[in-house]
């Protein structure tokens, strides 16, 4: 790519990992980078990112959709300024839970719910938008694979010491972290706490597969909350019985855990008939790239940020 390259810039900002693109006419190429710490500045992590990947000199525009951006921490002005030296004129910054939206969904009315190491969904109609949950592992993320993780230790340490059911997690839980009597020490003061609790689901998930009741229960308890969160949103978002909606979802919690996506949908199902319920249009990245393209009509217009040369 030559100095004169125009182009888009793309960032997917999710807790487990950033994941990058860079569109030019000649093609695409794909990066994975570091997670987002939502205890930092989520803007200035972006911005240090994308100037820390090598992209060349050019006129590019940037849009980003990223996760912990409460409207405080939304400021794209800060983000092109800190890339204005890439040559990027243009910079477009929400929430993932837009982006994501827009890759299950596109331009159809209905509910995401994204689910990863956290989740949030966002549900869209005549009301207009509603967001449901994504409060962070510490008061929300009902759901996510932090929960699971965390729900899945829990029920380990219980087994323990003898207030809960035998569970192949107890074993399972000692073999990841190591003695289960100093388990939440070694957990405590680890700075990546989140992502280990969160990678704990895996297990919880393999466990439930190879018949764990223990397990099962933790990931159909994941799967009705992620259910009781889509039905608010719907609700709030203004849709009512008979209205067409779609209701889908994003993120590997979903898409490779059989039982929790099975239950999901059923309970979904069950508490609003009639509703579409299926597999995301596209990826995160997908999402992202319709935000420069996003009308000033389409309600999610509003959820967008915006910063021009």
């Amino acid at each position: 790519m030559g100095g004169h390259t125009a182009g888009r810039i793309l960032v997917d900002g999710g807790q487990t990992g950033m994941r990058l693109r860079i569109e030019t006419p000649s093609g695409s190429d794909d990066r994975e980078l570091g997670p987002i710490r939502t205890d930092r500045p989520v803007v200035e992590q972006v911005g240090e990112a994308v100037g820390d990947a090598g992209i060349p000199q050019g006129t590019w525009s940037l849009a980003a959709g990223v996760s912990g951006l409460t409207p405080q921490a939304a400021r794209p002005s800060a983000l092109l300024a800190a890339v204005a030296d890439l040559g990027v004129t243009a910079v477009a910054l929400a929430h993932d839970s837009v982006t994501a939206y827009l890759a299950a969904n596109r331009d159809e009315f209905g509910v995401v719910t994204a689910v990863g190491t956290g989740v949030v969904t966002l549900g869209v109609g005549p009301a207009g938008v509603h967001r449901v949950d994504g409060w962070g592992y510490l008061f929300g993320d009902a759901g996510s694979a932090y929960w699971i993780g965390r729900a899945g230790i829990s029920a380990a340490l219980r087994a323990f010491d003898g207030r809960g059911s035998e569970t192949l997690l107890q074993q399972r839980a000692a073999e990841v972290f190591g003695p289960l009597d100093e388990l939440y020490m070694v957990i405590q003061g680890d700075p990546g706490r989140v992502a280990r609790v969160a990678g704990f689901a895996r297990v919880v998930d393999a466990a439930a597969q190879a018949g764990d009741d223990v397990a099962q229960r933790v990931i159909d308890g994941a799967a009705d909350e992620l259910a009781e969160s889509a039905v608010a949103a719907l609700e709030r978002s203004g849709h009512r019985p008979g209205d067409d909606a779609r209701i889908s979802w994003m993120g590997t919690v979903m898409t490779s855990n059989d039982r929790l996506r099975r239950r999901f949908v059923d309970v979904v199902g069950e508490r609003a008939p009639g509703v579409d319920i299926g597999a995301p249009y596209g990826q995160p990245l997908d999402g992202v790239r319709l935000l420069t393209d996003l009308g000033d009509a389409h309600p999610l217009a509003a959820e967008v940020h915006r910063s021009n040369l």
